[in-house]
């Protein structure tokens, strides 16, 4: 790169290449798939933000790029790329990009150098269709406007306007946004071969069906975009998503979609849970992937209403024991690469969901004490399911258990075992340990470079850990600035969001936002932006969620 306006040529095609290379040797991981619910997904989270910034972001002096090391430099870089490649097909990708390579050895470039490498390979408007992904900021929600099914094909109408998480009213400047996207359809016969360019606010697309079929918009989800599909697309790719001849990363995005949309206040919040329980007999890591995004975003806001926190919990406790009996906790000699996480992920489900559950709490405790006879037992307790295991052993336990896992951070072996004991131990639920633990996080005991992992434990562990985490923090500011001294900014970031982030109260944000302008710090201005509207948008997602049937319980006795 020659400046560092274009850094995510570095790091963004980095991204790419790496789920390309583990995708070639190693095809039975699914990374493409893996990509679409990790690297896109994260990119997306952050790119629905006002506070969010393009791509390619303008740099006036070196120090400013540290505020760009983030996921869209990284996810959306790399999701970009991946679009490219599906639109260009592998071998005009493939050409190009080696002739760029060739041009440019031992020199610097930019982006459009790139751009023209792979128009002059394909013969296609590349230049034309990335400015509009690389050059602003954000991506588009394209919705489904009018529909005409017929025995043997559809005709949709799509409308494209700018997506922001917390649905909050474009100006008519911001209406004229628009993108160059791709319209990429899949039905139950596989990815359709016909593609079009979405290059005004609307476009019309007509896809080939058998009788009765369904049709998924973004198919693979190569696009950085979100669907609003209709009730009757819906009750059709229920079909496929029962059926799965909807592939994996296409049913974790009809689900996360949903989830984004209700958030926005696009979609009703009840058609989202009875999108959520049609999922009962889903096994598949990458859908869980999603499963498990939503069921910790709307815990982390309906935990702050009473009525919707207790029958939500029970909806997801039946969902994820559901899991647990369809993976169980002992791993299996057929097991592949991704029924393995996907079986490290449902204890974490379980520490989070079902910890109160008497054998859920009686076979974590078992394990753990075979684990303390024998720290080699990985058997037992194998390292993907340990943190989950001591946060379920400390959510029903007390001081004892508490010390019991602090201990293993001087017994462990490595930084990486020692990480188990830092992102649990604030998961306690006494408030006097809580607070020990967060003392404990600044006594110099633990690493710079990871002393902010309890405080997140500690922050997400409940509302009332929540609080803690952020009085501490005000209390403790100045100790905590001198800690992290001249460091890279992105510890102090750290910090912010796990002392501060998880609150959905316009009246916290207003607080926090108070606190860092009595208290600036100017490296990590953006991040604070990004954790304040993140807030903001939470509050007015609980609002939207307690003026919904969500609100009843009649409503939640029908899921």
């Amino acid at each position: 790169m020659a400046w560092w306006d274009d850094l995510w040529l570095n790091e963004g095609f980095a991204s790419w290449a790496e789920n390309w290379a583990a995708d070639h040797l190693y095809p039975q991981w699914s990374m493409w798939d893996q990509f679409t619910t990790g690297h896109l997904s994260a990119a997306m989270r952050l790119d629905a933000l006002k506070s969010s910034h393009p791509i390619q972001v303008p740099i006036h002096h070196a120090e400013e790029v540290e505020e760009v090391f983030d996921a869209i430099s990284y996810c959306k870089g790399g999701s970009v790329v991946k679009m490219i490649r599906a639109v260009l097909g592998m071998k005009a990708f493939q050409k190009g990009l080696g002739n760029y390579m060739k041009k440019f050895a031992y020199g610097n470039t930019e982006t459009f150098d790139l751009w023209k490498a792979w128009e002059d390979s394909s013969g296609l408007p590349v230049q034309e269709m990335m400015a509009s992904w690389t050059e602003q900021m954000g991506f588009p929600l394209v919705t489904v406007t009018d529909e005409t099914w017929e025995n043997d094909k559809v005709t949709l109408t799509l409308e494209q306007e700018w997506f922001l998480s917390d649905g909050s009213p474009l100006s008519d400047e911001d209406k004229e946004k628009k993108w160059c996207i791709p319209i990429l359809t899949c039905t139950e016969e596989g990815t359709q071969q016909d593609m079009i360019f979405m290059r005004e606010k609307t476009a019309t697309v007509t896809v080939p069906l058998s009788k009765g079929g369904w049709v998924k918009l973004n198919a693979g989800q190569d696009v950085p975009m979100r669907v609003k599909v209709t009730s009757t697309m819906i009750d059709r790719l229920s079909v496929g998503i029962e059926s799965k001849t909807l592939l994996p990363a296409d049913r974790a995005a009809l689900l996360s979609d949903a989830y984004a949309l209700v958030k926005a206040g696009k979609m009703q919040p009840e058609g989202l849970i009875k999108l959520l329980s049609s999922y009962k007999n889903e096994d598949s890591y990458i859908v869980w992937e999603s499963i498990s995004a939503v069921l910790g975003g709307l815990d982390a806001v309906m935990s702050d209403d009473p009525v919707m926190s207790k029958n939500f919990s029970a909806l997801a406790k039946k969902i994820v024991l559901g899991l647990l009996g369809q993976v169980g906790w002992e791993a299996k000699s057929d097991d592949g690469h991704l029924d393995v996480l996907l079986r490290g992920m449902m204890i974490g489900l379980l520490s989070t969901f079902c910890y109160d559950d008497a054998s859920v709490a009686a076979e974590a405790l078992k394990r753990f004490h075979a684990f303390q006879a024998d720290h080699s037992d990985m058997k037992s307790l194998p390292s993907d399911m340990r943190s989950s295991v001591f946060k379920i052993v400390l959510k029903n336990g007390g001081a004892n258990e508490y010390q019991d896992v602090k201990a293993y951070f001087d017994q462990a072996s490595d930084n990486a075992e020692r990480k188990h004991v830092l992102a649990s131990l604030g998961h306690t639920p006494d408030p006097k340990l809580k607070t020990a633990t967060l003392e404990w996080a600044i006594s110099g005991e633990i690493k710079l470079q990871d002393f902010f992992y309890p405080m997140g434990a500690v922050r997400s562990s409940s509302n009332e850990g929540r609080s803690i985490a952020w009085d501490f923090m005000q209390k403790n500011f100045n100790a905590i600035k001198a800690m992290i001294g001249n460091a890279n900014a992105s510890l102090m970031d750290a910090v912010i969001v796990s002392c501060a982030g998880g609150f959905c109260s316009d009246e916290k944000a207003n607080e926090i936002d108070a606190f860092f302008k009595a208290n600036p710090v100017p490296r990590s201005s953006r991040k604070i932006q990004q954790t304040l509207e993140n807030m903001r948008s939470n509050a007015k997602f609980l609002a939207l969620l307690q003026n919904s049937d969500l609100k009843s319980d009649e409503f939640w006795s029908t899921v």
